[in-house]
């Protein structure tokens, strides 16, 4: 058939999520139901000490689960890098790859949300804290600081139109967008290894010209399954220098 629906490509990082996995697998299968589109999930396992790999093997009986793993524990950014690949090699041109956190922080009924946003003709959908209507709740402070911080410093030295969240992780990507900027970068595309990398994205498709949008985000860090990974402190030093060199590029 010449037309088919827009299918749906998740990419989670996973490390060590055995707690948050199961609830959050349970609301992406739900959402999905809701809302009738077609998806597939990726699950990029970065060396779990736990059950994180067996509960996503379980689940696969269940729900359309495609599961990667590491070996060793490598970083957020890698294992966003292997998501977003092994996510477009399965996807069509038209098809939409979302990114979030497996910690069961993100809400995935906002997914349908920014799946039409993508229709409407955005390339980048950002779930943002920043945007009317949006609410966080039960985020630790120096984390909360941390958000505002980056979105000082990325509105004076990179102003993007349609962004006021970004370093958010959840995140609905055009799959040709991605493939683009794969076949640009190579693996380079995403060359930071921690937090900082969803920064390192952004600023690397800004430069494509792509148009970026925002939904509002609930976050809901009360709900949040096992001990956060984030090092904040030095997200923040690694978040300057990926700035610097990124300013020092444009110039």
């Amino acid at each position: 058939m010449r037309f088919r629906p827009v299918k749906v490509f998740m990419a989670l990082p996973a490390y060590n999520e055995e707690e948050a996995l199961p609830e959050l697998l349970e609301r992406i299968g739900e959402a999905f139901a809701d809302s009738g589109l077609p998806y597939e999930v990726v699950i990029v396992d970065d060396g779990s000490k736990d059950d994180t790999a067996k509960i996503a093997s379980q689940m696969s009986f269940q729900m359309p689960i495609h599961l990667v793993k590491h070996e060793v524990n490598s970083g957020l950014g890698v294992t966003i890098r292997d998501g977003l690949r092994e996510a477009v090699d399965r996807a069509g041109e038209r098809d939409i790859i979302i990114t979030m956190d497996a910690d069961n922080t993100h809400p995935p009924g906002l997914i349908n949300r920014m799946v039409s946003m993508i229709n409407e003709g955005c390339d980048v959908v950002i779930a943002s804290r920043f945007q009317p209507g949006a609410r966080v709740i039960g985020v630790p402070f120096e984390r909360h600081i941390l958000s505002i911080g980056a979105r000082v410093l990325f509105t004076t030295l990179f102003p993007t139109r349609g962004v006021r969240d970004y370093t958010s992780g959840y995140r609905a990507y055009r799959a040709s967008v991605i493939r683009q900027a794969f076949a640009e970068h190579g693996d380079n595309f995403v060359g930071e290894k921690g937090f900082s990398c969803m920064a390192d994205i952004l600023l690397k498709l800004r430069s494509q010209g792509v148009m970026f949008g925002e939904a509002p985000l609930r976050l809901r860090y009360d709900q949040k399954g096992g001990d956060s990974k984030m090092q904040v402190f030095k997200t923040i030093w690694l978040t300057l220098k990926l700035l610097g060199r990124h300013r020092v590029g444009n110039n």
